[in-house]
């Protein structure tokens, strides 16, 4: 499948400062690509590179198979969403979205179909007319999008547009940004610091840390197989444990925490005996059980005594903050079933989960 957008060997410096460290990427055309990090870890710069808002200090970008060098924004077959959209308030929605084919010098009569065509497809057949105050936050978002779709861009970079958007809208937009991106089939390229928004909408996520990617895959590769401890840490829940590998158990590493527990761990890398390792576990892989429940069959188990020290209700899913006899604080996802009704705060129970859920990392590949 061709490429719409190859970024070779990246670099942005500003200084000293290496904002983007030799970043390669590849988006497949027609696909739903997110890079996803904290702030401050380079995905702005980068996306302004691709935009052609910064020059890179060395590499190479490519879209639609076209060297990008020395092409300037309004010339780039790429178009942005901003977080705060720039919408004009004094045109009206139909004026907005027309706005770029104005710039380009576009017969009125094209305009208007082009413009009537785009707001059918984003839902909005008879909003032409309208303020951009008369606008839901949600419609906003959609014009925005219209705006930049009716030019035909080959690449279509979103630079976290949700973010200012409440919660409840933000859940909405996720669902719906994903059904335009795939109404459309124009190449989506996102950037954001909220996990939930790349995990539910990309076919493949860049995990961005220090200017570099940590890992490229699909958003089940990320949060079952992470590569290293950063994405482990960083994609979805965990529970961390500091400690060193003191032997094997069969297919497992055991490892033994600062806290004096010994684990039964998978490798998530090649890892000897004696090495210093980060263990994550996910929340809801601990299955919490009463203390003296039976054991039942099943894989090789961790398993710890501890005390129910308080229960979040979170609908079908609560939280349990279980206390360990050596004073770990672990968090475990506890399902609003008969037997878990029963627990409460204070109630002696034990912690299960399984060695394969289990991922041991070398510490020395971790963040400062």
């Amino acid at each position: 499948m061709a490429n719409d957008l190859e970024c070779r060997e990246l670099v942005k410096s500003y200084g000293p400062f290496l904002a983007v460290a030799g970043v390669s990427l590849a988006v497949p055309k027609g696909s739903f690509f997110s890079i996803l990090g904290p702030s401050g870890c380079g995905k702005t710069s980068l996306m302004r590179m691709i935009a052609g808002f910064a020059e890179p200090t060395s590499g190479e970008i490519l879209i639609g198979g076209r060297s990008m060098h020395g092409v300037p924004p309004n010339r780039r077959p790429a178009n942005m969403v901003f977080q705060h959209l720039a919408l004009f308030p004094m045109m009206n929605v139909a004026d907005n979205i027309g706005y770029g084919l104005r710039r380009r010098g576009m017969a009125r009569a094209e305009i208007t179909r082009r413009v009537g065509a785009v707001l059918e497809r984003i839902g909005l057949p008879d909003a032409a007319g309208k303020r951009i105050d008369q606008l839901s936050g949600g419609q906003k978002q959609r014009v925005a999008i219209a705006r930049c779709m009716v030019l035909e861009p080959t690449v279509l970079l979103l630079d976290e547009p949700l973010g200012a958007l409440d919660l409840k809208l933000r859940e909405h937009m996720k669902v719906e940004l994903k059904q335009l991106q795939h109404q459309f089939g124009t190449t989506f390229v996102y950037i954001t610091h909220d996990q939930s928004e790349a995990l539910v909408m990309s076919d493949q996520v860049a995990v961005m840390n220090r200017g570099r990617f940590e890992q490229v895959g699909t958003p089940e590769d990320l949060y079952y197989r992470p590569t290293t401890p950063f994405v482990a840490g960083f994609v979805g829940d965990s529970h961390r444990w500091g400690g060193r590998v003191t032997g094997r158990s069969g297919d497992s590493l055991r490892v033994e925490t600062e806290t004096g527990l010994v684990l039964e761990a998978a490798a998530a890398q090649p890892l000897a005996e004696g090495d210093k390792v980060a263990v994550f576990v996910r929340p809801e892989a601990i299955e919490v059980r009463a203390a003296g429940a039976p054991a039942g069959d099943g894989p090789a188990l961790n398993v710890f005594g501890g005390t129910l020290e308080s229960l979040l209700f979170n609908g079908a899913n609560s939280r349990a903050i279980i206390r360990l006899a050596r004073g770990d604080l672990v968090a475990a996802a506890l399902p609003q079933t008969p037997a878990n009704a029963r627990l409460g705060e204070g109630a002696a129970v034990e912690l299960r989960f399984a060695a394969a859920a289990t991922l041991a990392f070398s510490a020395d590949r971790e963040a400062p």
